[in-house]
């Protein structure tokens, strides 16, 4: 291996934003997390809502003028 071109490989903390803790290691300085282990409803077994509505109102705001294109061809 080539000497100094590799970053720096050390302990990190990764946080969720359930407030949930742990450290690893990685090149980047910090990790944040959606959703972990702790949280995530397959291995909780309880059921949470992950906001995916921003999600869908962004690609409904997208794909519009596409679809009103479409529309106004056929008429």
């Amino acid at each position: 291996m080539k000497p100094k071109i590799h970053p720096k490989y050390e302990e990190v903390t990764v946080t969720c934003a359930c407030g949930n803790e742990f450290k690893t290691r990685s090149t980047a300085k910090e990790i944040k997390l959606d959703i972990c282990s702790e949280c995530h409803p397959f291995f909780t077994g309880k059921q949470k809502l992950v906001d995916t509505a921003g999600r869908v109102e962004r690609f409904k705001r997208k794909y519009e003028k596409v679809l009103n294109k479409k529309d106004k061809k056929d008429a």
